[in-house]
C-alpha cells in the first residue's frame, strides 16, 4: 500500500516511498486510516465544563480554610509573648 499525500492523523505531508508519517511516525500497520477523523480519539465531553465546581470538588471550599486560624500557631504566639514579657520583667528589675 502506498503512503497518502497527506498524513491522516496528523496532517503532514509524506514523502512519496515514506514508509511512516515523518512527523508522527503513523504507518500502514497504525494507521493510514483514512475514513477515521483527526481527532477521533479525544473522546472530548459534549456538555460545557463547570470550572468552580471542578474547583470546590477537588480543593474544598476556600472560605472554611480562611476562616479557621491554626491553633497551634496561636499558643506558639502566645508562648512566645509570655515568654518575651518575663524575659523583659527580669531585665528590668536586675
Amino acid at each position: 500500500m502506498t503512503p497518502p499525500n497527506i498524513c491522516p492523523v496528523c496532517g503532514a505531508k509524506v514523502p512519496p516511498a515514506a514508509r511512516a508519517c515523518p512527523e508522527c511516525g503513523a504507518d500502514e500497520t497504525t494507521g493510514w486510516n483514512e475514513d477515521r477523523a483527526v481527532y477521533d480519539g479525544l473522546d472530548l465531553p459534549d456538555n460545557e465544563f463547570d470550572y468552580d465546581a471542578y474547583l470546590k470538588k477537588e480543593f474544598g471550599d476556600a472560605e472554611e480554610l480562611r476562616g479557621k486560624p491554626n491553633k497551634l500557631l496561636i499558643w506558639l504566639l502566645l508562648i512566645g509573648l509570655a515568654l518575651t514579657a518575663l524575659i523583659f520583667s527580669i531585665v528590668l528589675i536586675s
